[in-house]
C-alpha cells in the first residue's frame, strides 16, 4: 500500500469507510480500564450508535463518548451505520456535563458519517441536539480531547469534536459534506466525488496543515503510546484554569 502521504483523497475516504476500520469498542477496551456504560438521555431513549461512560486512562477516571457503527447487519441497522440520533446527543449531553461536575476529562471516538437524517430523527430536534451538544462542549470547564478514526462526517461529527484538541488518523477524514454530498450540489453528478475529495481537502495532512487539527495518528494504532500522549495532553490542559480552558477552546474555533 501506498505511504499515508501518497495515498489520494479518494482513497483516504474509502480507508475511512473500510469495514477493516477497528470497531469502537475494542478501541475502548484497549485504552480504558473497567470501563462502565451509561444509557438513555434521561428524556426519550437510549440511542447505540453513541456509547457514553466512564473508565479509567492509565489510573485517571475520564468520561469516554464514542460513535458506534456495528459490526454486523443487525448492529449496523440499529445504530444507522454509526449515524446518531437526537437522543444520542443528548446522552452525550448528559455525560459532559457530568464530567464537569465530577472534574473528569472528556475523550471522544468519532467514527460518523453523520447525524441520522431520518424523519423521526428531525421532528425529535435533530439541529437543535446537535447545536446543544457543541455548545456544551465549547462550555466545558474540563478538559476535551476528540480522535477521528475514520470518518468524521458534517455536524455529527463536530458535536464530539469541539474540543481543545483535535487528532486524527492517519486513514480518516473530515468535512463537512461527503464527497459524494459536494459532487451533487457543485456539479449535479455525483460520480465526480474523487474529484470532490481532492478538492474538499478532508485528508488528515490538509487539515494539519490548515490549522484544524493537531496531530495524526499512524495505523495501525499504538495503543501504548496512544494512551500515553492522551494522559500528557490531559495533565497540559488541566494546568489550566477553568476559564483559560474555554477561552483557548473559542479562539482555537474562532480562528475558523
Amino acid at each position: 500500500m501506498a505511504s499515508d502521504q501518497q495515498l489520494s483523497a479518494a482513497e483516504v475516504v474509502k480507508q475511512a469507510r473500510s469495514d477493516d476500520k477497528t470497531d469502537s469498542w475494542p478501541l475502548i477496551n484497549q485504552l480504558v480500564t473497567d470501563f462502565h456504560e451509561f444509557h438513555g438521555d434521561r428524556n426519550t431513549a437510549d440511542d447505540p450508535a453513541i456509547i457514553a461512560g466512564i473508565g479509567y486512562l492509565l489510573d485517571k477516571p475520564l468520561t469516554l463518548i464514542a460513535t458506534q457503527k456495528g459490526h454486523d447487519v443487525k448492529s449496523r441497522l440499529a445504530t444507522h451505520f454509526g449515524s446518531p440520533e437526537p437522543w444520542g446527543y443528548r446522552k452525550a449531553i448528559r455525560l459532559m456535563r457530568e464530567a464537569e461536575k465530577f472534574h473528569r476529562p472528556v475523550l471522544t471516538l468519532v467514527n460518523t458519517p453523520g447525524a441520522f437524517p431520518g424523519v423521526d430523527a428531525e421532528q425529535a430536534g435533530q439541529g437543535e441536539a446537535i447545536a446543544s451538544s457543541i455548545a456544551t462542549m465549547m462550555s466545558l470547564k474540563v478538559p476535551v480531547i476528540a480522535v477521528i478514526f475514520g470518518e468524521g462526517g458534517s455536524g455529527g461529527a463536530l458535536a464530539l469534536a469541539s474540543s481543545d484538541r483535535v487528532w486524527m488518523t492517519a486513514h480518516s477524514e473530515y468535512a463537512v459534506l461527503s464527497p459524494e454530498g459536494f459532487a451533487s450540489i457543485l456539479w449535479k453528478d455525483a460520480k465526480r466525488s474523487a474529484e470532490a475529495a481532492e478538492v474538499m481537502g478532508l485528508t488528515p495532512h490538509d487539515l494539519l496543515d490548515a490549522g484544524v487539527v493537531e496531530q495524526i495518528l499512524p495505523e495501525p494504532l499504538d495503543i501504548a503510546g496512544l494512551k500515553q500522549q492522551l494522559f500528557s495532553a490531559f495533565s497540559e490542559l488541566f494546568a489550566l484554569s477553568p476559564e483559560q480552558l474555554v477561552e483557548q477552546r473559542y479562539q482555537r474555533f474562532r480562528k475558523f
